[in-house]
């Protein structure tokens, strides 16, 4: 059966995320827990990693999927099940799909990364293709399981589903025992909502934060106005935390257990994945990395022991070389500048050589010479340079203008 309001729910308890735990077992794995030298620092105090990244099909949801899929009447299974994701939950759906024998059909944006969509279907399942953007997705699962009784998986907002993303939170208390924080991302809030309930009733003096992208950010409203609210048009790099409204279930236990709820710019999400990347070695998605994110922001506020919980890996590889070169500019390491010049032979030669002299990287250049914007005698020069900071950014523009060029902003 799918429900839809918080109240017709039973509410989820530790020992339900302790029977999920042991269901889960030899299913999941229970994921590495890092140390991180360089947060360590600034926080003043140990910041350890969760790594769900590392999570059989790259994130958390396996857990939650699979918990509320083996929970299903024999009849329901043979129904099979139906779910809509834009990818991390469809993964997690065809595995325990396949791994319990129940047939899957997932619903994915026709826009949908290739891998992701190539994923699910080696895992088992049925992928159809429908609408640009996840409500439209989701409306057609859901209406695919009125019409032929397929059991709906909604990808946070059941209690069966919480429990199962709870067992993130008895992982770190077992790994971790002297933890102070556990900052962890929000989209629906099934995540942050398990580790609340599993944490809470063992170790009520641990603050847990959650984190949503500023463009996508539908908690803070809701607990303001004491329901979920919708966010019109949630904008983020971070897909999987880019949920336009709470979903019921979820928004009643973080309501209740959340110590606090914080927002991250897009610059902040991108420098936290490069962060993971560079320093830690380890590939994470933009959602996965907004925990990382708050901590950069404003370090001084978390007290430590931390345990940052990167939920998920499952990373676009053009979206992953965008967005390390939005955090590459974002720490001024990376420069994009257009200026004109006087188009003669050896003029390029001339300007890069002014680019040698300051010691800036050239990573491309674009050479337009015929275009109705420019003079008889003029070329505009694109260039892409790797820099050292904002200081250096400042020095390649100054020794520019001071070569004569005209830099266009």
């Amino acid at each position: 059966m799918n429900y839809r309001k918080a109240d017709l729910l039973p509410p989820v308890t530790l020992d339900d995320v302790r029977g999920a735990q042991k269901m889960l077992t030899g299913v999941a794995r229970m994921t590495a827990m890092e140390g991180s030298r360089h947060l360590s620092q600034l926080v003043g105090a140990p910041v350890h990693f969760k790594c769900e990244n590392l999570q059989r099909t790259g994130s958390f949801k396996l857990r939650g999927a699979y918990v509320r899929i083996a929970g299903l009447l024999p009849e329901e299974r043979a129904a099979g099940v139906v779910a809509a994701s834009a990818g991390n939950h469809a993964q997690g759906v065809a595995l325990a799909s396949a791994l319990l024998g129940v047939r899957s059909t997932v619903f994915m944006p026709k826009g949908a990364p290739l891998p992701k969509i190539s994923a699910t279907r080696e895992y088992g399942a049925e992928v159809r293709l429908h609408g640009q953007v996840v409500d439209e997705t989701l409306a057609a699962a859901e209406e695919y399981a009125a019409e032929t009784g397929a059991v709906f998986i909604h990808p946070f907002d059941h209690p069966d589903v919480i429990a199962g993303q709870g067992t993130v939170g008895l992982e770190i208390l077992e790994q971790c025992p002297e933890v102070r924080t556990i900052v962890v991302g929000i989209g629906g809030g099934g995540l942050a909502a398990g580790i609340a309930v599993a944490v809470k009733a063992l170790r009520p003096d641990v603050r847990i934060v959650g984190v949503q992208a500023a463009g996508a950010a539908a908690y803070p409203p809701s607990l303001a106005a004491g329901h979920p609210v919708s966010v019109k048009n949630p904008a983020t790099m971070a897909d999987g935390i880019k949920v336009g409204r709470p979903g019921d279930v979820p928004f009643r236990i973080i309501g209740e257990l959340l110590d606090e709820v914080r927002t991250v710019t897009e610059d902040e999400l991108s420098t936290a994945l490069l962060l993971c990347l560079e320093r830690a070695k380890l590939v994470v998605e933009p959602a996965g990395a907004s925990p990382v994110a708050a901590l950069l922001s404003e370090p001084g506020a978390f007290e430590g022991p931390v345990v940052a919980v990167l939920s998920g890996g499952n990373v676009d590889p053009v979206l992953m070389e965008r967005v390390l070169r939005h955090g590459m500019a974002a720490q001024g390491r990376y420069l994009a500048v257009r200026l004109r010049l006087t188009d003669r032979p050896g003029a390029l030669a001339t300007l890069l050589g002014v680019l040698t002299v300051v010691d800036a990287n050239v990573l491309d250049v674009s050479h337009v010479r015929t275009d109705p914007r420019l003079g008889l005698t003029e070329a505009e020069v694109e260039l892409h340079l790797e820099t050292k900071g904002p200081a250096h950014c400042a020095e390649v523009g100054q020794a520019l203008r001071e070569a004569g060029y005209t830099v266009i902003d």
